[in-house]
This record gives structure tokens, C-alpha cells and sequence, in this order.
């Protein structure tokens, strides 16, 4: 396992890059703004801070919690939403991972204060020998005090060099988990909030994607782009939008569907509210040594 202190310059980098193009992100979610171009543009400013996205920037509406982000052709504008943005940069395989949401209909404040809050007060329990279980309890409990649910079947996880989701899980409810952090460990937190069931689903298909492993492909247009994604990507997750700028639409599309059937790549749905309730999320990525060291934070 590779040793999270020996690396923490690295970590905090990336951490740093990810809040920078968060908060960036921020400022361009407004109203009638194209999210095609705003997903380009925060994509482009990870690269412009020295590192590389971790994935493409996500952008879930309304009832959609994560793993949503454009077409390349979508043309679709921000439209009194409730808007979560998660952002991840990566240096050298060490990841910031992060996530806030905005309001633009100024009607579900109580969700955002809800997911907020729940991350402000877990924050605070963060370290060695808090129990996994005891985490959960303090997000659930804030949540609720807005009679509003977390969303259960999503939950923070621990990250290590090249894996965005490691062990151990960190629960949005009170699981009972008596296990604990061990400290010199990285972990990201975030609570999820929402009006509707606090359960997700996941959707028919989606356009991120991720590669699992090498097979043999007889296509030179596959081979090509499985090349591509390799070098460029490593086991990081990607989406169509990317490839279409280097290969072309048919080119790309072609390729992803060859890719799928050989199962060189898994996909990731966007994740829905089963009640199509309203969802917003908040998180961090924490360095759980001998002080806890929020690595997200501005």
C-alpha cells in the first residue's frame, strides 16, 4: 500500500487543485448558462492548475446526485435547478475529491443547509479511532432536523493512489459500524440530502466510463482508442465528450460501443432519487493522521 505521509505533498496538491476548481465551478452556475461549456471550462482549469481531472466534472439536476455530465453535442442551460457539482484533480494518481451544490430556484435551501451542516458537523469527528457507524449517526441526525432523509445506498469512501473508491465506506446513516479510522489514511466525506425516498437507482446508460481491463480487439479504430485511453486516462474515469474532441463522433462511438462489448470498460449511469426527490451533496477529501487536515479546504 503506498504510504499516504510520504506522499502528502502530493495529496495536498491535488486537493488544493480540486477546491480551486470547485469554487471556480461556483461561479459559473448561474441561470441560462450552457453546462456543457461550464463542465469544459472547470475540466480545463484542473489542467491549467498542474494537475489532471480525476474524472469529468459531474454535474447533477434536481433529482440526479452524481455521475451525470454533457453530451457532446448537449446544449442544455442551467434553469432554476438544484445543482451538485463534484470536481476530482489528480496528481500522479493522488486525487482531491470534493463537491457542493446551488440553488438557483431559492426554493430547496433547506436541502442545501441540510448536506452542508451534516459535512460541517461530521467534519469535527474526523479522526483516528472514530467509528464508521458513529460518522453515519451524525450525518443522519443532521439531516433529519430538517425532516429531510439521506440518501442511504450512497456514502463517503476512503481514496488511495489510482482508486477513487477504497475501503473503508463512510455511511450517510447509522449503520452500527463499529470499525474505525486508522488514521494515516485519506478518506472523503459526503452527505448526501434529499426530500424523497433517500435511495438512488441507477439510470438505463450513461457516457462516463472507466477501463477495467485490456482484451484483444480486432478493430484498428478500437485499438486506437483503447490506446488513447490508456495513456491518457490510466484507470481514471472519462467520458464521451473527450474522445469526440480527438476522434470525432463516429469515430468515438464506435469504438466505446466495440470497447463495452469486450467488457474493456465499465460504465457509470447517472445516479437518480428514487422518488425523483430533490438531492444536494457537500464533501471533502481528509487526511486522517495525527491532526485531521481537511485537503479540500480553500
Amino acid at each position: 500500500m503506498d504510504d499516504v505521509q510520504s506522499n502528502i505533498d502530493k495529496w495536498r496538491k491535488a486537493g488544493k487543485v480540486a477546491a480551486e476548481a470547485l469554487e471556480y465551478g461556483r461561479t459559473l452556475i448561474k441561470n441560462g448558462a450552457n453546462i456543457r461549456e461550464v463542465c469544459d471550462k472547470i475540466d480545463n482549469k484542473i489542467i491549467a492548475l498542474g494537475a489532471k481531472p480525476a474524472w469529468p466534472s459531474q454535474m447533477g439536476l434536481d433529482a440526479t446526485a452524481a455521475h451525470a455530465t454533457p453530451d457532446p453535442s448537449d446544449e442544455t442551460v442551467f434553469d432554476n435547478n438544484l445543482v451538485c457539482l463534484d470536481v476530482g484533480a489528480q496528481v500522479d494518481g493522488y486525487v482531491g475529491d470534493n463537491a457542493l451544490s446551488l440553488d438557483l430556484s431559492g426554493k430547496y435551501g433547506d436541502i442545501i443547509k441540510a448536506s452542508k451542516e451534516a459535512l460541517q458537523n461530521v467534519s469535527k469527528l474526523v479522526a483516528p479511532g472514530a467509528s464508521l457507524g458513529e460518522l453515519g449517526r451524525c450525518i443522519q441526525e443532521t439531516i433529519e432536523s430538517y425532516n429531510l432523509q439521506p440518501v442511504k445506498n450512497l456514502c463517503g469512501h476512503g481514496i488511495s493512489r489510482f482508486v477513487i473508491h477504497d475501503k473503508p465506506s463512510i455511511p450517510n446513516y447509522d449503520t452500527g459500524d463499529k470499525r474505525t479510522l486508522s488514521g494515516n489514511q485519506i478518506i472523503a466525506i459526503e452527505p448526501f440530502a434529499t426530500n424523497g425516498a433517500g435511495m438512488i437507482y441507477e439510470a438505463d446508460a450513461g457516457n462516463i466510463f472507466a477501463l477495467v481491463q485490456k482484451k484483444p480487439l480486432r478493430s484498428p479504430f478500437s485499438k486506437e482508442v483503447l490506446s488513447f485511453i490508456e495513456k491518457e486516462y490510466g484507470p481514471f474515469p472519462f467520458t464521451t465528450r473527450w474522445l469526440v474532441k480527438q476522434f470525432g463522433a463516429g469515430k468515438t462511438n464506435l469504438a466505446l460501443r466495440d470497447l463495452l462489448n469486450a467488457g474493456c470498460l465499465h460504465e457509470h449511469p447517472p445516479l437518480i432519487e428514487k422518488a425523483k426527490g430533490m438531492v444536494a451533496v457537500f464533501e471533502n477529501t481528509f487526511f486522517v493522521g495525527d491532526k485531521t487536515e481537511i485537503l479540500t479546504k480553500l
